[in-house]
């Protein structure tokens, strides 16, 4: 039956909400008076309803629009109010932006009176780049209500945001985006005005900030409203009264908003200044408060900064020689780039260490600034103030003095346009023809290196040129400002002024969310899609919510930077009171100490004054509960989607895996171990839908792992050249926890294939526990979904992180080259909703190079954006994709399939045991092999290899280590017992990520060589963990190729490698380090064991006991020995022993053991095998670990007190094993196997003394007493 929904109230946000529902398949009745709002509601297939009762009749969910809280008695309560038809269990859904206050008593008063569910909703439309016009939803309530109202406020909107809890945080947020909004208007308005008094044209300020750090939502779309005279003096009294009540909340809960009553103030000064007249423009009111004439500025002649240093640099003069001053962050940097771009760069810097370092990137240095200066063209300056600038160049030993004539200066330090004015004059006096340049820079650090900075720069045209070229090679966009010296540094002083108000603003609207008792992360979130957000705000809040100050910029900076703009307007007259109450709060933060931490640091004068905390690291989340309040899955399932367009789709997924396990859910596919071009050649002209290449670059440094991805991807262009028709999407398959070499292996691929459309990142694994859920990745840990970050392997040595959120994860892993602000977002909601076709259109809609992150909670999630990716495939759309293993098999519509067992493979005849090899460290993998020993461990021989030995001690130790490993394990194998070869358990790791990566190649190179010195074959073997299972198949098996059967277990993969590996046909099991629960290790060992037949020494011994007769019990000294025992009993059918005597092993070794264990497996009687006569403690030790059935502990040469305590200690160690015990505990004289006991040796023991003795032991012994 389909459900109805109705709304009380329209507005333009509730018809995009309505139209939603209908297209959803809900029906909609509406009661509203305005008839071109119901006309309209009318037209997208609303029913009209002529009263409010008759609104409420038969409804699922009722919502009620409340733009003012005298509304509540007509609409809620009055005499034909809409709840007079609401039946019992229905969901009310308050659209209401009241204080939180009015909204709860509401809440109460309703859920009194009617018993019903109750939600709150703030609705507003994002202004974000992915969200832009779209619905977005907060609703808050309690638990029950919300699990109600959650299906409907799903279907209404494109991004939902969910609180649980009391009602009234979407007014909350509100009252948050509120205070951004208006200090974000009144800091536009300041730093238009300032750069109006300092002779910078309003429309070229806009341009430039608008692009840049300075930049916010409001700048960018009110200072265009404002310039062009459209904003009106009435919008002043809608702000005045919002933030007034944003402050009478502050100060309900003694908070401190310095800031917001700052801007508030500004606005209540700006209305007494209007007329009256509603048409004034808001400009004119401005120019009245803050004494300058924007208005007409705003209308002089107009000019193009780009095209002005279009033209410089065209005609730029030749540079030969460049001097350096300021090798710091910035200026190491920009100097290196100079250098990389074949300038003769002398460097100096007052810290020598970067000289060392500047002098190995190929630079010149100098001892002095005079030094670097000699015989230069040009003189770049990058200190961090002006009493830096001025030292080097007048100072001891300045670079002034020694600057041949006619030398230009470029200033790249950001200082106050007096002082660049006043340093020209200077200049011009010394009589030598200097030049200036003011140039002061942004971008930070990354983008210095890589030349990519902005510049605004301002001179005469001369000193332009003499410096263009260099201003060039540093700059991605470079700004030339009229006005001569002071005017760049006056565009960077007001995005400076911008920049440190929004940073402040920032900490003050989180602090304040905090609070009101918001979760922060969440609410970074929602700011980020409104009108509220800014540059600074997206960059800088993540260090807020992680509580990181590692310094990127420290707090000291803007206590410099916004010291200029106090400076500059006050010898302007210019009253600028936001800027100056920021500047106290970072005054405020040095003064605390913390301005060498970075600036996000001023958040901290918040924290400290009221308590709160602003940190929001994502929290552990119940599985089942999240899991149930998304949105219904698209209900068509598109595996057949998948395949018609995959035969249509002339394009074949070529994956490179950078471990074994990302086979984990596919089957029926190839994988290559090399990528020489000929067998690249031979698997286009197979036209696969899809095939692997193991690169096992997880394992390699991250310069070797660059160079083999381009390797491949250039062998792939000349493969690809070689065969008619064939095209390919690249998949870099990686961790599903995040761990990899990203983005360089992605930088790596794109810089031999070309640009691509977009980068996908999509680390979904449902057989992992693997979600992506609102941005934020998630690992399963039994019922609880625990983010990422917070996890195990987010501290992994070498590719370790902090961000959950995928986000900020790319941002991380690239150093801010990739904002988390463009990162593009395809929603659970959009999958579930929208299906492939939404899908295909959000990609076509992605800007070309972007960077495109996946959520999904299931295979279907999976399934709907892999056909709405090949679509756009289809159309054209060129991707590079990061994933883990669901993508791939969603992509090529993979059918799963039963788990594989031995008996599918027909290999239960096989007589060797199964070799297990562990090399993971993942504290899930010791987990797995506990587990596993404590289910199997009595049928299981168990060896550990040392880490240490084969690591860090000697090449001799490493040698020996290997062998004793490689002989014991082939003994094992041979006598058919399945057997462990573990790296010991204690994870070992270097001081860098790289000296933990070589730690873990010795490690793995270790167990290669093991098992390539294994005699034994296989019954089958098991790899545990994706670089253990790289290098044992290619280097250990020499596998060059291998098909991938199917899976062992859900997400454990099982090889078929070819004929060229050294055991084809032997099953190959590649178990992930962190795939499946505690049992999966142990549930794989114990499904492919071979079926149990033979009996254990105790249990032949007591069969022979009930039965009345004898077991003959042999030593044996060779093979023929060993032959003849067996033929012997077999023909009595008789079982037997075969005892390994100490003298006979010495001589024959492990091998008459393995041939004694060999010969009882395949006998048709029960046979085991003993060791008799152990005499000392290290051969019975050895004896223990090498897999006989029972042991004889022979202390009978020692007193007997001794012997007793000898053999207490063995019988213990063998009881752990479940192995019987043989004791002699006397001798008498005489000969006996060649062995003779002189008198005076003979030790008696009396029987009544042993009988006591006996019952102190909890072991069985059988006693032989001569």
């Amino acid at each position: 039956m389909v459900s109805v929904l109705g709304f009380v109230g329209l507005d333009r946000v509730s018809l995009d909400m309505a139209a939603s529902l209908i297209r959803a398949g809900y029906k909609v009745q509406a009661f509203e008076v305005q008839k071109l709002l119901m006309d309209d509601f009318v037209k997208l297939g609303g029913t009209k309803c002529i009263s409010l009762m008759e609104t409420g009749k038969g409804v699922a969910a009722l919502i009620v629009l409340i733009s003012h809280v005298d509304q509540i008695n007509d609409v809620i309560f009055g005499h034909d109010s809409a709840l007079k038809g609401l039946e019992k269990d229905t969901v009310i859904i308050l659209h209401s932006t009241i204080l939180p206050s009015h909204i709860q008593n509401l809440e109460k008063n309703l859920r009194d009176g009617l018993a019903t569910s109750v939600v709150d909703a703030y609705v507003y439309k994002a202004t974000s780049e992915g969200l832009n016009g779209k619905v977005v939803v907060i609703s808050s309530g309690r638990s029950d209500s919300i699990s109600k109202a959650r299906p409907f406020l799903s279907a209404m909107c494109e991004k939902l945001y969910i609180f649980d809890g009391e009602t009234g945080a979407g007014s909350k947020i509100k009252l948050v985006i509120e205070l951004l909004e208006g200090i974000h208007l009144i800091a536009a308005v300041e730093a238009i005005s300032l750069g109006v008094q300092a002779g910078i044209h309003p429309w070229i300020i806009y341009d430039i900030i608008s692009n840049a750090a300075g930049n916010s939502w409001v700048f960018k779309n009110y200072i265009p409203q404002l310039l062009r005279g459209n904003a009106k003096y009435p919008f002043l009294n809608l702000f005045i009264q919002n933030l007034g009540i944003v402050l009478d909340m502050a100060k309900s809960l003694t908070f401190p908003l310095p800031l917001l009553a700052t801007a508030h103030q500004q606005l209540v000064l700006g209305s007494t200044h209007g007329h009256g007249d509603d048409s004034t423009p808001l400009v004119q009111v401005w120019d009245q408060v803050l004494g300058v004439n924007t208005t007409d500025a705003a209308s002089a002649e107009l000019y193009s900064p780009e095209q002005l240093a279009n033209q410089i640099t065209a005609n730029s003069k030749p540079v030969n020689r460049v001097g350096f001053i300021g090798l710091g962050a910035m200026g190491f940097g920009m100097a290196t780039h100079l250098v990389k771009s074949n300038f003769c760069v002398l460097g100096y810097d007052v810290y020598k260490p970067t000289l060392t370092r500047f002098e190995s990137a190929g630079g010149l240095i100098g001892n002095s600034p005079a030094d670097v200066s000699k015989d230069v063209d040009v003189l770049v300056i990058m200190v961090t103030n002006e009493a830096q600038a001025e030292s080097v160049l007048y100072g001891d030993l300045g670079a002034v003095s020694a600057l041949p004539s006619g030398a230009s200066i470029i200033l790249s330090s950001t200082v106050s346009p007096a002082f660049v004015c006043q340093l020209e004059r200077r200049l011009q006096n010394q009589g030598k023809d200097l030049k200036l340049v003011d140039a002061p820079v942004s971008g930070g650090v990354k983008r210095a290196s890589m030349g990519e900075l902005t510049i605004m720069a301002a001179s005469s045209d001369d000193a332009l040129k003499s410096a263009g070229l260099v201003l060039s090679a540093l700059s991605e966009k470079l700004y030339v400002i009229n006005g001569g010296c002071g005017a760049g540094s006056g565009v960077k002083m007001v995005n400076q002024l911008l920049a440190g108000v929004h940073i402040a603003a920032s900490a003050e609207a989180m602090a304040f969310g905090a609070r009101l008792g918001l979760n922060t992360r969440t609410l970074f979130d929602i700011i980020t899609n409104s009108g509220a957000t800014s540059w600074m705000f997206e960059n800088r809040v993540p260090h807020m919510l992680d509580n990181d100050y590692t310094p990127c910029s420290a707090l000291d900076i803007f206590v410099k930077d916004l010291g200029i703009v106090a400076r500059e307007c006050s010898t302007r007259k210019v009253p600028l009171h936001i800027s100056t109450m920021a500047l106290q709060l970072f005054l405020a933060g040095s003064a605390a100490g913390w301005g060498r931490q970075d600036d996000a640091g001023v958040v901290k004068v918040y924290e400290s004054l009221t308590g709160v905390r602003v940190e929001g690291k994502p929290q552990a989340l119940k599985k089942e509960v999240v899991l149930q309040s998304l949105p219904p899955e698209w209900p068509v399932d598109p595996i057949n989607d998948i395949h018609r367009l995959n035969k249509k789709n002339s394009k074949m997924l070529v994956v490179l895996d950078d471990d074994p396990t990302g086979t984990q859910t596919v089957h029926d596919v190839e994988v290559l171990t090399e990528w020489s071009v000929e067998s690249l050649v031979e698997q286009f002209r197979k036209k696969p839908i899809c095939f692997f290449i193991l690169t096992n670059s997880r394992s390699l440094s991250v310069e070797k792992a660059t160079a083999l991805i381009k390797d491949i991807c250039r062998n792939l262009c000349a493969a690809a050249k070689s065969v008619e028709h064939i095209d390919y999407t690249v998949v870099l398959r990686g961790d599903s926890t995040l761990r990899g070499h990203f983005p360089e292996e992605p930088d790596a691929a794109a810089s031999v294939l070309g640009q691509v459309d977009a980068w996908i990142i999509c680390p979904f694994f449902l057989q992992g526990g693997r979600y992506t859920i609102e941005d934020i990745h998630y690992v399963a840990d039994s019922d609880r979904l625990v983010p990422a970050g917070d996890t195990e392997f987010a501290r992994d040595a070498a590719f370790g992180y902090k961000s959950s959120n995928l986000r900020e994860w790319v941002e991380e892993k690239t150093a801010g080259r990739i904002p988390a602000s463009s990162v593009a977002s395809i929603s659970i909601q959009l999958l579930r909703k929208g299906g492939p076709d939404a899908v295909c259109e959000h990609l076509f809609s992605l800007e070309k190079g972007s960077t495109c992150i996946v959520n999904a909670a299931s295979e279907r999630d999976m399934a709907v954006f892999a056909a709405g990716m090949i679509q756009a495939e289809m159309k054209g759309k060129t991707f590079l994709c990061r994933s883990a293993a669901s993508f791939v098999s969603a992509h090529i519509g993979i059918i799963p399939k039963a788990r594989i067992l031995p008996k599918n493979l027909g290999i239960n005849k096989e007589k060797s045991g199964g070799l297990i090899v562990v090399g993971s460290y993942v504290p899930k993998t010791t987990k797995q092999v506990e587990e596993l020993q404590s289910q199997y461990g009595h049928r299981l021989k168990s060896i550990e290899v040392s880490v240490h030995k084969v690591a860090i001690t000697s090449s001799e130790e490493r040698e020996e280590e290997i062998n004793r490993t490689a002989e014991m394990a082939s003994v094992f194998l041979a006598a058919r017992k399945d057997t462990l070869i573990m790296s010991s358990r204690e994870l070992i790791t270097g001081k860098t990520a790289s000296e933990s990566l070589e730690i873990n190649y010795k490690v793995s190179s270790a167990l290669v060589e093991v098992v390539r010195r294994i005699t034994t074959r296989p019954r089958y073997i098991l790899a545990k963990g994706g670089i253990t299972s790289s290098d044992l198949a290619t280097k250990a098996l020499e596998a060059k190729r291998a098909k991938v059967v199917g899976q062992a277990l859900a997400g454990i993969p099982l090889w078929e490698l070819g004929s060229e590996s050294r055991h084809p046909g032997v099953p190959y099991i590649v178990f992930p380090g962190n795939v499946g629960d505690s049992k999966a290790l142990a549930e794989v060992v114990r499904s492919w064991a071979r079926p149990l037949r033979l009996s254990s020494t105790k249990e032949i011994l007591l069969n022979a006991e009930s039965g009345g007769y004898a077991v003959g019990a042999f030593n044996v000294y060779n093979m023929e020995g060993v032959e003849a025992v067996v033929a012997a009993a077999e023909q009595e059918h008789s079982p037997a022993i075969l005892q390994v005597h100490p003298g006979a092993f010495k001589q024959a070794g492990i091998t008459l053991v393995a041939c004694c264990m060999s010969a009882a497996e395949q006998a048709s009687v029960p046979i085991t095998v003993h060791f008799d006569h152990g005499t000392s403690k290290k051969e019975l030790l050895e004896s223990l670990e090498l897999g006989f059935d029972s042991v004889m502990v022979d202390g009978s040469h020692l007193p007997f007190k001794d012997n007793i305590s000898y053999t207490k200690y063995i019988s213990n160690l063998a009881h752990l094993k479940d192995m019987l015990v043989e004791a002699e505990l006397g001798r008498l004289s005489g000969t006996e196997d060649d062995l003779t006991v002189e008198d005076y040796e003979a030790r008696l023991t009396d029987v009544n003394q042993v009988l006591i003795r006996i019952k102190m032991f909890t072991i069985i012994f059988l006693l032989l007493i001569s």
